[in-house]
């Protein structure tokens, strides 16, 4: 008996692989997710929980799909709530991607979004990012490859973006909306990290035209990744069909997570500046500890809790087994570039979503390595 033919397409995620075989005492600069506590609205909320636990709407519970518009400026029928935003992609994929189809995706880009393009059958084609401007989006590298992929029936935008921390700018944001209007193509923008942000908020797919779906959740700037609450924002009729896809593969959201997810919501003038001051606080001792051991300085990403680490030239011709003797013998876990695309090969990805001593302590130890 062997498993269905597109596991052989997917490989296990590099991301996991490397930090789950960690030694005990290694530092965990590899997993992006928020250190610091679940914020005081969900933890009240999840305390009033009583009474009985039901399923609650396929779409999400009203009342946070009427919060999520209100957040988005959409409607509420706009809004699909999800188990995580990699659901929602997952829903949305397997809606309208089948074989022979092909899906615009940037290199270096999450790992998540050409397995799950396989998956469905469909074939990755990618665009290149900026990297001269660290890795911001260029609009007409995405419309040169939007061109040259005539079987291109969705293309994804992620910024600011994971692994790199590079950003978009408004305009180009348009420029990639009109194109994609043009053709017909369905437009996702995954906007997790928005919230996350050095500086000015960057724009949402929202400010550059109604076209499009908007993909957010809980995981990044309310910090509350174990709620497992995302959502996706869009036209009906992009969504109606991914709701299907959503509702035999989970049925909801949790209604518990749900509710603390609204109260989250309706808390974030203070949620989400909380979540900046954490990475700022972040950001600074890891500049502090880089300036100390590697003697140069470094700029913060446009927003998340990413460093994007040009490896030593030594490490090239293996990024892996570079990582993965800075993981046994440093006890360090970064995640090699070429776990996001050939872009990144020459790169690795340190999450400084981790402690400020543990930033401190990782890069003592890390600096050896690239001398």
């Amino acid at each position: 008996m062997n498993p269905a033919a597109r596991l052989a397409l997917v490989k296990p995620s590099p991301i996991r692989l490397i930090s789950e075989g960690a030694p005990a005492d290694a530092i965990p600069l590899g997993l992006g997710e928020p250190t610091w506590e679940l914020p005081a609205a969900a933890r009240a909320a999840l305390a009033l929980e009583s009474g009985v636990c039901g399923y609650g709407p396929n779409a999400g519970l009203p009342e946070l799909r009427a919060a999520l518009a209100r957040w988005h400026g959409a409607q509420a029928d706009e809004v699909l709530v999800t188990c995580g935003s990699e659901e929602a992609l997952f829903s949305l994929f397997m809606a309208w991607l089948g074989p022979g189809d092909e899906v615009l995706l940037p290199n270096p880009g999450f790992a998540a979004y050409p397995a799950l393009a396989r998956i469905t059958g469909a074939e990755p084609v990618l665009y290149a990012l900026d990297e001269a401007k660290g890795f911001c989006l260029d609009a007409q590298a995405f419309i040169a490859a939007l061109d040259g992929g005539p079987r291109i029936k969705a293309a994804i935008l992620n910024f600011p973006c994971n692994p790199t921390g590079g950003g978009a700018s408004l305009e180009d944001l348009r420029l990639v909306v009109q194109a994609c209007e043009r053709r017909g193509i369905l437009l996702i923008s995954d906007e997790v990290y928005r919230d996350l942000y050095f500086g000015s908020r960057p724009p949402s797919l929202r400010d550059a035209g109604s076209y499009g779906v908007v993909l957010s959740s809980m995981s990044k700037g309310w910090a509350a990744p174990g709620l497992r609450v995302g959502w996706a924002v869009g036209d009906p009729a992009w969504l109606s069909p991914a709701r299907t896809i959503h509702a035999f593969a989970v049925t909801a959201a949790s209604a518990t997570s749900q509710r603390a997810a609204l109260a989250l919501l309706e808390a974030s003038s203070e949620v989400l500046p909380l979540g900046r001051r954490e990475i700022q606080a972040r950001w600074e001792a890891l500049a502090w500890a880089w300036k100390t051991h590697f003697g140069t300085s470094i700029t913060p990403p446009a927003g998340t809790f990413y460093h994007w680490i040009p490896l030593p030239l030594s490490a090239h011709a293996d990024p892996l087994g570079f990582c993965l003797r800075l993981r046994d013998e440093g006890r360090v876990v970064l995640v090699p570039g070429s776990a996001f695309g050939e872009a990144g090969r020459t790169y690795a990805r340190l999450s400084f979503a981790a402690h400020p001593e543990q930033l401190v302590e990782g890069v003592k130890r890390m600096a050896p390595f690239w001398r």
